[in-house]
């Protein structure tokens, strides 16, 4: 692993005496994340979601973009755009930082927890859950500040994938960025 990496990616519990099965842990979020230097364009060059029908069939998709500012003290605005079937679609939001876990969230419009998994500052894992009408889905990007993902970084997307039971859904996006470049800064 690269030595910027702030978190393991995955820790293996071994199968546990008595017979009972293994299981996979997340890393912890980060409570030390630098978000100012967080902050900025990223491309989602990846992603694996437990929600039906996120993506357009495999000839329409792009990659998608994510632009995250400090807002307030304890605040984010975090701007996703992803190609749907009705073509790109943009999403802002403003997240509030939970006073003792290092998440962010905004119950009101769906969002459960805005979690920073691994980061270096160039690529990044990122866990939404989202919480709409009593149902909670799971959603794992990959971000990068390049177009290109690193052996590296895919790698520990796809452990994380492992982890939450989403390597099923595992989608990479081709690297046609016409539509997250709508939101550059």
């Amino acid at each position: 692993m690269g030595p910027g990496w702030l978190l393991p990616v995955l820790v293996l519990v071994p199968e546990l005496p008595g017979g009972s099965p293994a299981q996979k842990q997340l890393p912890r979020e980060s409570q030390n994340l630098n978000w100012v230097k967080f902050s900025g364009f990223w491309y989602i060059l990846a992603i694996a979601s437990d929600t039906q029908g996120l993506l357009p069939a495999r000839d329409k998709r792009k990659l998608g973009a994510s632009v995250v500012k400090v807002h307030k003290m304890g605040q984010l605005k975090v701007v996703l755009v992803f190609n749907r079937s009705q073509g790109c679609q943009a999403h802002s939001l403003i997240l509030r930082k939970d006073r003792k876990r290092a998440v962010f969230r905004n119950t009101l419009k769906g969002v459960a927890g805005f979690h920073v998994l691994t980061t270096d500052y160039s690529d990044s894992v990122v866990y939404l859950r989202l919480r709409r009408a009593g149902q909670t889905t799971n959603t794992l990007l990959l971000l990068s500040r390049q177009s290109t993902a690193s052996f590296l970084s895919m790698r520990k997307f796809i452990d994380v994938c492992e982890a939450l039971e989403l390597t099923r859904s595992v989608t990479v996006l081709p690297k046609d960025a016409s539509c997250a470049h709508t939101i550059l800064p």
